[in-house]
């Protein structure tokens, strides 16, 4: 069997996108980076001369659409510089004065000289990565797309033979038919804008084609922020697999425990599911405190309140979370579901466990997460895969849904129970003309767990939990009754976690 000679990569300056290509893009060979204005191909061009300059190779930037100081502009709007490697606006000869009212250079004569204009530069400068950017100029400059094709194809059997790594840009503004350019490319880059009903604009990529090589297929979210360009690589848990112990985690309440079945099982997702201020955010936090007691690292991801509601309701708990966030004991991030894009979503939980070593991760609420993009079906996908890559890691992950309705006929919003280990429902109840909480495990997969119903209350000493409660009747149709005596309930004579 004969042995594969190993590609050369250059690296984008990128790492997530390095990521998925598998170690860069090929060297020596031409690759087109394509996708509507306002997408990023710029930027992301400037990113990889940048890279080559800091690893001491020559780059060339040919630009067809806009002129030096424009491009300065740009790169300054990121924090950039464009010493180190050369800058050059060549104009086309069509759009030049003197030529524009002259009949007597057919069109493939004017893209000729043009692209005799870039090889000349090229030879001039000898760099060993280029950039042109935009094709769609040269497009304009004929209307025969058999005379384009061939001028194209001299460009790249010209840089080809100086062993030049190239980036086409292309803006999709003049096309003659779909994909036209890949045939003659190496790799393929899509780069897409989706423009929300609300919100930020979800920018995303993926690899077209990529001829003998590896790359991770799929599209991922990408983000262009101040400083650089941040890319979000597509979950694949299958490669997260880690070994672990399978031991449960206690929350601290001894009660709640025995709820739980000993507690929550190492690499297993739950599940709280409840009305509106039944206190699901409450339990979330009194399994984060406890972690963090036993010196593991925990992470808190809220979509719907900030940070200084939450420091306000552990406060009340007899837990100071704060304290923890600022020791970096815990990490809690705010998520906007009208600037955050899934992909970064997920990138941002893995860093929580990949780099701090996460235990237990909170994802606080569903409601809003599924709110983060319309296409519902990809995202209870991606939600799924993510899941599954925490239990691969040995997390313990919380999920909060909260149903729609805060007494009688609640309803869930959407049904996601198939991806957790443990489901745990809480429900409103009255009795003694109080309103009052309940607590019960329907599902646990990794062991046995309590059949009863328990009351619990937040306030004022803090989270308890008391003993079963066997006189309820109606708690899983949303309207439980509770028929038994007042001595057993909370506040009277009763045991606490």
């Amino acid at each position: 069997m004969a042995e594969t000679i190993p590609i050369e990569k250059v690296q984008t300056g990128i790492p997530e996108l390095d990521l998925i290509l598998r170690g860069g893009l090929p060297r020596g060979r031409m690759h087109l980076l394509e996708g509507a204005p306002g997408t990023g191909k710029t930027t992301i061009a400037l990113q990889l001369l940048i890279q080559a300059r800091e690893e001491g190779r020559k780059g060339l930037y040919i630009t067809l659409s806009e002129n030096v100081k424009e491009l300065e502009a740009t790169a300054l709007s990121h924090g950039w510089r464009l010493e180190g490697f050369a800058v050059f606006d060549i104009v086309p000869v069509e759009a030049q004065l003197d030529r524009q009212q002259s009949v007597l250079y057919p069109s493939e004569v004017e893209l000729g000289e043009t692209v005799s204009l870039i090889i000349d530069r090229i030879e001039e400068e000898n760099p060993e990565l280029v950039v042109i950017d935009t094709v769609s100029e040269l497009r304009l400059l004929t209307q025969d797309q058999l005379s384009y094709r061939r001028q194209i194809l001299a460009l790249k059997q010209f840089l080809q033979g100086r062993h030049c790594t190239t980036l086409i840009l292309d803006d999709l503004t003049q096309q003659y038919g779909t994909n036209e350019l890949h045939s003659l490319m190496h790799s393929v880059i899509v780069l897409e804008q989706i423009e929300r009903s609300y919100g930020a604009a979800r920018r995303r990529l993926r690899i077209a084609k990529m001829r003998g090589a590896e790359y991770q297929s799929g599209w991922h979210d990408f983000a262009i922020t101040r400083e650089n360009v941040l890319v979000f690589p597509s979950l694949i848990a299958e490669e997260h697999r880690s070994d672990f112990e399978p031991d449960t985690m206690e929350s601290g309440l001894s009660a709640l425990d025995e709820l739980m079945g000993g507690g929550l099982t190492h690499g297993t997702t739950t599940m709280l599911v409840g009305p509106s201020g039944v206190g699901k955010s409450s339990i979330a936090l009194q399994y984060v405190t406890a972690a963090v007691k036993r010196g593991e690292h925990a992470a808190y991801f809220s979509f719907d309140e900030t940070f200084k509601t939450l420091e306000l309701r552990s406060i009340a708990l007899g837990i100071d979370i704060a304290e923890a966030v600022s020791q970096k004991r815990v990490g809690w991030q705010r998520a906007n579901p009208s600037r955050l894009s899934p992909g970064e979503f997920v990138w941002q939980v893995r860093r929580e466990v990949e780099d701090r070593n996460a235990r237990i991760v909170v994802i606080d609420s569903l409601n809003s997460y599924l709110s983060t993009m319309p296409e519902e079906k990809a995202l209870a996908l991606q939600m799924h895969e993510l899941l599954t890559y925490l239990n691969n890691k040995g997390v313990v992950t919380i999920l909060i849904l909260a149903q729609q309705g805060i007494v009688g006929d609640v309803q869930n919003p959407v049904d996601l129970s198939f991806m957790s280990d443990t489901v745990v429902l809480l429900r409103f109840f009255e009795a003694g003309g109080e309103v009052r909480k309940a607590i019960s495990v329907v599902k646990k997969r990794t062991g046995v767990h309590e059949l009863s119903i328990r009351e619990f209350r937040l306030f004022p000493d803090g989270m308890q939990v008391g003993p079963q409660l066997m006189d309820f009747r109606g708690v899983l149709t949303g309207v439980p009754e509770y028929q038994g005596a007042a001595d057993p309930l909370l506040g009277g004579s009763v045991e606490s976690g």
